[in-house]
């Protein structure tokens, strides 16, 4: 079975010379919910931008079985979707339905296709009472779950997470946790939080200074004490 996400020796430098990514190799299947962790400045928000093709660098990354490089950059929009750390910089229409429709008028769909995509996509998130809504009305815990409505409504078989968890109380976290868990794409998430980490993820790998350091079943990796506090981490 093709891969989601395969990594072969990526490595990547800002343009000051210093090293964001040394040698990452990473293989990721399909239908895996997958934790990034590490100290902040690991190197977790850089190795989901060289997913999605937003930061070039040696070796090689594949998506699908497509390599990321420009002239795939359609494929891999169609195949990967990315939550930002912050959804205010996803919605930015006048209504959610407009947001969620963005993506998917945009894909080519017809406007009666765009409205099932919109309409699943909602329902999905429990949004579906909100469509009319302008989005700056929305509480943080229903923006985080509009931000996935509008990457969901594009059908994208994996989904990367930037700190998803960030500024939401204990409530709108579980609610989170409980929708990640709902989804059926491949979820790779980057987290410095260890009991949202282990709340939502099936595996978990570590990275510390651009390298992956540490990889395994969440269980082993998030509740290993000694590995944890050797990177600047907590257990759950």
């Amino acid at each position: 079975m093709t891969a989601a996400v395969k990594i072969q020796d990526f490595s990547y430098r800002y343009p000051d010379g210093t090293a964001a990514l040394d040698g990452i190799c990473l293989t990721i299947d399909h239908g895996r919910r997958v934790v990034l962790v590490g100290p902040n400045g690991a190197g977790k928000s850089t190795l989901l931008l060289a997913m999605a093709g937003f930061v070039r660098g040696t070796g090689k990354v594949f998506i699908d079985d497509v390599e990321v490089r420009s002239s795939n950059a359609g494929k891999i929009r169609m195949l990967l979707g990315c939550c930002m750390e912050e959804p205010d910089d996803q919605l930015f229409m006048p209504t959610l339905y407009e947001d969620v429709a963005f993506g998917p008028l945009n894909m080519g769909l017809n406007p009666e296709e765009t409205k099932q995509h919109v309409e699943n996509a909602l329902r999905q998130v429990g949004l579906e009472a909100m469509a009319r809504k302008a989005p700056h009305h929305l509480s943080a815990g229903q923006k985080r779950a509009a931000a996935i409505a509008t990457v969901v409504s594009m059908s994208p078989k994996i989904i990367t997470f930037d700190e998803p968890d960030g500024n939401l109380d204990c409530r709108n976290r579980n609610n989170l946790v409980r929708l990640l868990r709902s989804l059926s794409q491949t979820l790779i998430i980057a987290t410095c939080n260890m009991r949202f980490a282990a709340a939502v993820a099936d595996r978990a790998v570590v990275v510390d200074n651009g390298r992956i350091v540490a990889d395994g079943p969440a269980a082993d990796i998030l509740y290993n004490a000694e590995l944890m506090a050797a990177h600047g981490l907590e257990t759950p």
